[in-house]
Formats: C-alpha cells, sequence, structure tokens
C-alpha cells in the first residue's frame, strides 16, 4: 500500500463518491459529459487531489478519490459541484432551463477501507457497460 504525506501526516484515504443531477435527469451527454471529466480533472489537480478513476453517465457520476484527511472530502465534492454547476450552466444554457440548479445537495460517499483498488476500479469500469 502506498501512503501520501504533507508536512506533519501521512495518509492513505481513498473514497469511492456518486453525485446525480437534480431530479436524477440524464443531462450529462451531449458534450456535458466530456466537459464535465476535464473539468473534475482540472479541479482535483487544483486542489492537489489524486483523481484516481472516474465514470461520467448520463444521470450519475463515479469518482474514485484519494484526499488529504486535513482537506476533507466534504469542501473536496462542495468544490466539484459548485464549480462544475457553474461553468457547465455558462456553456450550456440549455442546462438552465431544464433545471434550477445542476446538482442534487445530498452525495454518496464511501470509504474505500481494505477493498482493493483494482476491485473499486474494476466496479467503477463496469459502469461503463452498464446502463
Amino acid at each position: 500500500m502506498k501512503y501520501k504525506s504533507n508536512n506533519n501526516i501521512v495518509y492513505s484515504c481513498k473514497y469511492h463518491v456518486v453525485f446525480c443531477p437534480k431530479y436524477r435527469r440524464k443531462v450529462l451527454n451531449n458534450g456535458v459529459d466530456e466537459r464535465l471529466k476535464e473539468l473534475i480533472n482540472n479541479i482535483c489537480q487544483e486542489l492537489h487531489v489524486d483523481l484516481i478513476e472516474m465514470e461520467v453517465k448520463p444521470d450519475h457520476v463515479h469518482l474514485f478519490l484519494e484526499v488529504d484527511p486535513q482537506f476533507g472530502i466534504h469542501k473536496v465534492v462542495k468544490r466539484i459541484k459548485g464549480i462544475s454547476s457553474r461553468i457547465l450552466r455558462e456553456e450550456f444554457s440549455w442546462l438552465k432551463s431544464r433545471l434550477p440548479t445542476l446538482w442534487t445537495n445530498s452525495y454518496f460517499v464511501s470509504t474505500v477501507g481494505g477493498a482493493p483498488m483494482s476491485i473499486i476500479k474494476q466496479y467503477i469500469e463496469s459502469q461503463k457497460r452498464s446502463e
């Protein structure tokens, strides 16, 4: 197992995160999905979060992240959802007419714990084939 470190802690905090558009509408398609992937990549780089795996479905997003525990998973999810909502609604104006806000207030998060990374990555990869 590989560990990360900052000035005063050594950690391995990996999370599986899932969140959905408001009303679970299937709006993450027609270019929105690809732009969302770019935005999430950029946000994770800015926040120094390791994006291990990502899959965007028309009605939900799966992320597998490693996050510094001093920053916290809540701040990461809030930043990803907030920035992506603002930019996507500016660039794809039809989203404004379909939804009052892009994302629901809620999300699912699970610590990966002892599960091997390969199993989590395999599950998220399998989401490409499901539907």
